[in-house]
């Protein structure tokens, strides 16, 4: 269940972007708003991030993240592009879907696991069909909830997720 950090309002369908940095930008405006937090250091935070490698994950897909010491719990986001864009993937396709993901920084541990779930629930290639033909927010999100697997926990100081199984593409960067 992604619920725990993502809601029908965080959801956002057919975004109109001129690029990446545009994308990222409008994103972070939008998930700073939603949870009374500084933009500006939620743009910095996530344009840092990428600075040190795309993270695009391929098909299409894009989980922009960060690392925040000013939140005390994590904030979501996902973004249906009305036209795909350029993330410097790793299979160079352009990306239409993008979860972003923001974290506390003093909970780290907590936070790969949570990571590797939500790039588990989006190489579904059934999952990200039915969310690029999703009507509405409150659809998109029952998509996300359908897939079986285990819940996103917020408790940011245990992780009940599957031990070693990570994402080292996101590792080395997170």
């Amino acid at each position: 269940m992604i619920s725990p950090i993502l809601s029908e309002e965080d959801i956002s369908l057919d975004l109109v972007t001129k690029g990446k940095q545009s994308a990222l930008s409008k994103i972070a405006i939008r998930i700073a708003r939603r949870n009374g937090l500084d933009e500006q250091m939620v743009i910095r935070g996530l344009f840092d991030r990428e600075c040190l490698g795309s993270t695009g994950m391929g098909r299409g897909v894009a989980i922009p993240h960060a690392l925040l010491g000013m939140i005390s719990s994590p904030a979501a986001s996902l973004t249906r592009l009305a036209q795909p864009i350029d993330f410097d993937g790793p299979d160079d396709d352009p990306v239409d879907l993008i979860y972003t993901i923001l974290w506390p920084a003093s909970a780290t541990s907590a936070f790969l696991p949570a990571l590797s779930q939500i790039c588990r629930l989006l190489r579904a290639s059934q999952v990200r069909a039915r969310l690029r033909q999703a009507r509405t927010s409150d659809e998109a999100l029952a998509i996300l909830e359908a897939k079986p697997v285990p819940a996103i926990s917020t408790n940011l100081h245990t992780c009940c997720f599957e031990p070693g199984v990570l994402v080292s593409r996101y590792l080395s960067h997170a």
